[in-house]
């Protein structure tokens, strides 16, 4: 993945909280209260359309991506402010993906309200509750903000054998703004309390993210700030929407499989609706609420 080097990043769209936002005790996300439900993202160990998380303990462990823990958000202004700076530096290449996805979301919905992506490391606050690292990134809809603590992508690499690379971290932030996008057009009221099953309306909110993650790498290069996705890419991106599946990471942490309890959809099924996203580039191709198939 490569950015063009004259284009602006807009650093305003990603605060910082690394490194001195530490919250008391270790809590996790609380029920709603009223306030909320967070959506999981990656779904390692995302909080899906549920009161009561399942946490994996996967432990913090510092971010493989080279991203200094506090940096403050004048000093990520100040180092990241064109794309030449995004290839070079892990920090301002999320800043410029995040970017380029919500250009891309700013001229398909109408009304488009930007949401900032927060960067935290062990816990954060939001109004969503309080959550820990353990969670994974989600987008909280209270405070229509997304979260993620960079040692996800740690975790992901050497406790669940994914490739990695920039285009896999580019996926999950892609996931995560797919749910902002689900939120504003409302399709996330459709879950209810349909919240477990392989059909469940959760698990087809989560794949309509993946799909909806599909649509942006689809015109990537079009927003100005992406200049070449290859085809390595891409597979980056699927092999680490499978190492997410709830079907591998049930294998993996409890020796079975039970279709009844997934929350974000097999692996085959992530990979399916990323590749019919990504194939078609038309979000409404992504309406997986109408489809009779996962």
């Amino acid at each position: 993945m490569k950015f063009r080097n004259r284009a602006r990043l807009d650093t305003g769209q990603v605060q910082d909280r690394r490194g001195g936002g530490g919250l008391g005790g270790g809590m996790g996300l609380p029920g709603l209260g009223g306030r909320g439900i967070a959506v999981g993202g990656g779904g390692l160990v995302g909080l899906a359309v549920v009161i009561v998380i399942v946490v994996l303990q996967l432990g913090g462990g510092s971010s493989p991506l080279g991203i200094g823990g506090g940096q403050s958000d004048e000093e990520l202004s100040a180092s990241c402010q064109t794309g030449a700076d995004a290839n070079q530096a892990e920090d301002c290449r999320l800043v410029a993906v995040v970017n380029s996805v919500q250009d891309y979301w700013d001229d398909q919905v109408e009304g488009y309200q930007p949401a900032d992506t927060v960067l935290f490391d062990g816990q954060v606050s939001t109004a969503c509750g309080q959550a820990s690292s353990a969670v994974g990134p989600f987008y909280c809809p209270a405070d229509q903000q997304a979260y993620i603590d960079l040692s996800f992508y740690d975790d992901l690499e050497r406790r669940f054998g994914a490739r990695g690379g920039p285009f896999a971290e580019a996926y999950v932030i892609a996931h995560e703004y797919g749910h902002h996008v689900q939120h504003l057009l409302e399709t996330d009221q459709q879950v209810g309390n349909d919240r477990e099953g392989p059909t469940s309306a959760a698990v087809r909110l989560e794949l309509q993210a993946d799909c909806f993650a599909g649509v942006w790498a689809a015109h990537a290069v079009d927003t100005a700030l992406i200049e070449q996705l290859t085809s390595d890419d891409i597979a980056a991106g699927l092999d680490a929407a499978a190492v997410i599946g709830d079907d591998r990471i049930q294998s993996q942490t409890q020796g079975q499989v039970n279709p009844e309890q997934w929350t974000h959809g097999s692996s085959e099924q992530r990979q399916r609706w990323f590749k019919s996203g990504y194939r078609t580039g038309d979000p409404r191709r992504c309406d997986t609420f109408a489809a009779d198939e996962l």
